[in-house]
């Protein structure tokens, strides 16, 4: 039977918006090769030339690869089909379509009293589901086109894709309390791949924390570690500028979808790491453009959560009481990652949060030698 496919899955795992399809970009960024399974095709969610769903039960959850054939996407033109191979670290899955799967994604969102909770609840009961296992393909087929063109009028056409059980998901991210089923990106995904540290703080730093934060960056990079933060004001900024001008590497993980610039000052810092570097959102698009400020507010302690899993260590900066970082904080400690507070954060009269995570387990940092013996991460550091 000839297949009728909804998207393409390429090695490199970047879609581009092309009129009304997907297709592959030709001036990507070269991917980084390993070996065929570590590279697992994004796949497809296929359908019968006539229009007839393949039930998800007839979906194989069995390991297999099939080279690439003529297919057609949604709108009937031709294209080029790869499939899912099977993943050595985890369950082996079924041939799925990044389209498919963010639609259904996003209508999880938009049913009543969703949460990342209970969102995270409805996937440990099945570990092996992905999104549109709860979710008929017409309806994520239509909320992934909502989806498209949506983030095509915001200016983010060319966007990628990460699922979990699907290509090159970070198994890490599985360590945060709520674990996130798929993310949104822009740039280079491989990026997730090194050694990361991130190193976040108040909005309102103040002068002297931006210097500090400069400085860390730009350490982090003299010993080959991507820097990552969370693209806010103050110490975000800092940290991601630093590291650009080191001639560094820096992933944000920002609280708004990717077609949202947030603050918008920040907005050509946004395209350049997005272009450059690595821009990662696990905000519903849709479920983000249905409601008020209020509750997408929600969204960025969400996002510190995902941050301090993707890294193998925390660096706060400064940060008052009530502080948003201090989520980053306290998911640093539950996920097992290395929590590190600067001295200065410690003279300060002002605030307790400091002592009180020293006590369970953060580590105080006097000297940037501090962090390199916990990292054990040796060699000349960068002249400040």
């Amino acid at each position: 039977m000839r297949l009728a496919v909804i998207s393409q899955g390429i090695e490199r795992s970047r879609l581009q918006i092309s009129g009304r399809h997907f297709r592959q970009s030709s001036n990507l960024a070269p991917y980084k090769h390993t070996n065929s399974s570590e590279n697992s095709l994004l796949g497809i969610c296929a359908r019968l030339a006539d229009g007839t769903e393949v039930a998800p039960e007839s979906r194989q959850r069995a390991g297999f690869a099939i080279p690439e054939s003529p297919y057609e996407d949604d709108y009937g033109k031709p294209m080029n089909a790869a499939l899912l191979a099977k993943s050595d670290d985890g369950p082996a899955v079924a041939p799925i379509s990044p389209l498919c799967e963010l639609g259904a994604y996003e209508e999880l969102w938009l049913q009543k009293g969703a949460t990342f909770k209970s969102i995270a609840d409805k996937f440990a009961a099945d570990p092996t589901a992905v999104p549109s296992d709860f979710v008929s393909p017409s309806v994520a087929r239509g909320r992934a086109r909502e989806v498209v063109r949506h983030l095509s009028k915001a200016g983010g056409s060319r966007f990628g894709v990460r699922i979990h059980h699907a290509g090159n998901y970070p198994q890490k991210l599985r360590d945060a309390r709520y674990p996130i089923e798929m993310l949104y990106f822009q740039g280079t995904w491989e990026l997730t791949e090194t050694r990361s540290v991130a190193v976040v703080g108040s909005r309102d730093a103040t002068e002297e924390g931006k210097r500090r934060a400069g400085r860390i960056a730009r350490e982090l990079v003299a010993k080959g570690f991507t820097v990552v933060s969370g693209l806010a004001n103050g110490i975000d900024t800092a940290a991601h500028t630093a590291a650009i001008e080191a001639g560094g590497r820096t992933i944000a993980v920002i609280g708004t979808p990717i077609g949202v610039s947030y603050p918008k000052e920040n907005k050509d810092l946004q395209r350049r790491i997005a272009t450059d570097h690595l821009l990662i959102s696990q905000v519903p698009v849709l479920r983000y453009a249905n409601q008020h400020v209020p509750q997408n507010k929600l969204f960025f302690p969400a996002r510190n959560v995902t941050m301090s899993a993707l890294t193998e260590a925390t660096v706060i900066v400064e940060a008052s009481d009530t502080s948003g970082t201090l989520t980053q904080a306290r998911a640093a400690l539950q996920q097992g990652r290395k929590l590190f507070i600067l001295d200065s954060c410690f003279a300060r009269n002002d605030i307790s949060w400091p002592a009180n995570y020293e006590t369970k387990g953060a580590i105080r940092i006097k000297e940037p030698s501090d962090i390199w013996k916990a990292l054990g991460a040796y060699g000349p550091l960068s002249k400040d």
